[in-house]
């Protein structure tokens, strides 16, 4: 059943019901979105029912995204940085009915895309999340919570991994075999993630946690980057998990929804381009271990995601939603193939890493 929103929540923003054309907007999965544009002027808004499935603490997305705000005001006052609109009585979320809405700005002459389709936008998007990244570089960490708590916490997904190979019915973990050794073989990369948390050179930034190209809006004539949007999971986090997930989105031609495995190939230009832009803005922040670990950031976001796939068709499909029996086998052979592909370039992938910090040095200097 569709959700709309009644006339209380619209009221709730100082919104007039009558006086609004309401529709539903963007190509998101999470959250229930509608665009609202006001009869009288044209002026528009986007509204959200924040899907608390997902998201179990709302509140802990507003004060984050406020904190961030507020250190963003004092220190690169000019930033487009969306906020939500306050209710009439200055709260950041309506509830109603257990229900959490909140209403944002639309910013005019924008667009998103839904995959990347040549390197300059895959440029214009990293180099989006590089600035915001940068920007708060220097905000205190300490009051900021997690939205989603574990989210790209790659031990805990590998652990329930192994439970779900110990527990999964015979028929899927016979169907899962070769596959599932596949994934052990490759098991190196969950203890190098373990390694790297200790270390305190590999640290803690504000991070977005869900770098896919349409959570960044671009000029609708230029696609040139305005800002970055959809900023629920903002939370702290590891260099890898922002880098790791545009590596994974941005430079292969074909989403995880793929079954032909063949098409799955690694666009060496795009790579360059992605990390062109990101490092542009990010790159003078980095320590050493930081930027030693930029290539693994695309074997971790890639071989968690297919671990997850992989996990969630043992357990029987109970997380991922499914259209047909083996959905979530193929996805997982579909992420399996990304990463053998990835790490079968990675000499010429690292020496295009090398090249990118190398101009951005010198372009600091």
């Amino acid at each position: 059943m569709e959700i709309k929103p009644n006339n209380r929540i619209l009221q709730a923003f100082g919104l007039e019901p009558e006086g609004l054309n309401v529709r539903k907007f963007g190509s998101g999965h999470i959250n229930n979105t509608f665009l609202l544009e006001k009869k009288q002027d044209g002026s528009r808004y986007v509204l959200q029912k924040i899907n608390v499935n997902v998201f179990k603490e709302p509140g802990v997305i507003a004060a984050n995204q406020r904190m961030a705000a507020d250190y963003l005001a004092v220190h690169h006052p000019g930033y487009l940085f969306i906020t939500p609109i306050p209710t009439v009585n200055g709260e950041e979320l309506f509830v109603i009915d257990n229900e959490y809405w909140r209403l944002i700005p639309f910013i005019a002459d924008s667009v998103t895309v839904d995959q990347a389709d040549n390197p300059k936008q895959a440029y214009e998007a990293a180099r989006q999340f590089g600035r915001l990244a940068s920007y708060l570089s220097g905000i205190d960490l300490k009051p900021f919570k997690a939205s989603i708590p574990n989210f790209h916490n790659l031990t805990l997904r590998y652990s329930a991994f192994q439970e779900a190979i110990r527990t999964a019915k015979e028929d899927r973990k016979a169907a899962a075999e070769e596959m599932i050794e596949d994934f052990l073989r490759y098991s190196d990369i969950a203890v190098t993630y373990e390694q790297l948390k200790t270390n305190p050179e590999f640290r803690d930034h504000l991070m977005h946690h869900d770098t896919k190209i349409n959570n960044v809006l671009l000029n609708k004539d230029t696609y040139e980057g305005i800002c970055v949007c959809d900023l629920d999971t903002l939370m702290p986090g590891k260099i890898i998990s922002d880098l790791g997930d545009m590596v994974r989105t941005y430079v292969c031609p074909v989403s995880e929804e793929e079954k032909d495995f063949s098409q799955i190939v690694i666009r060496e230009e795009y790579y360059e381009a992605l990390m062109q832009g990101y490092l542009a803005e990010i790159g003078g922040t980095l320590t050493k271990v930081e930027k030693e670990q930029l290539f693994f950031a695309g074997k971790f976001m890639i071989y968690m995601q297919g671990i997850r796939f992989l996990t969630d068709y043992l357990n029987g499909d109970v997380y991922y939603p499914i259209k047909y029996p083996t959905h979530n086998y193929d996805r997982a052979k579909n992420q399996l193939v990304l990463l053998q592909r990835l790490m079968e370039k990675e000499t010429v992938l690292q020496d295009i890493i090398d090249k990118c910090l190398h101009v951005n040095v010198t372009s600091e200097q």
